[in-house]
């Protein structure tokens, strides 16, 4: 089953995502649910980051809880509002 995870970093937390940076991505690459698709969410600037998308492929949204809960930036406090919802996908334009 497919789940995103919505998340909005703090206001102002933009030096702890840069300095959380590297262990999120070396996290992300050896995590035990797939993630299909992830990235930052941006600001109108399309540049400044001021969040995280994530599509994940997992069996339980209890197993997409555990990846949230040991991300690197949740740790660091980056995110203040995280919404995490089963997701159907319907098209694949790959």
């Amino acid at each position: 089953m497919h789940f995103v995870i919505h998340a909005l970093d703090k206001a102002g937390a933009l030096p702890t995502r840069l300095a959380n940076y590297e262990a999120h991505k070396a996290y992300l690459a050896q995590a035990k649910v797939k993630t299909v698709m992830s990235g930052p969410l941006v600001a109108d600037d399309g540049e400044t980051m001021i969040g995280s998308c994530f599509v994940i492929e997992a069996d339980t949204k209890d197993e997409v809880l555990a990846f949230h809960d040991n991300d690197p930036f949740k740790a660091a406090g980056v995110w203040e509002h995280v919404h995490i919802n089963p997701f159907l996908k319907r098209v694949d334009n790959r």
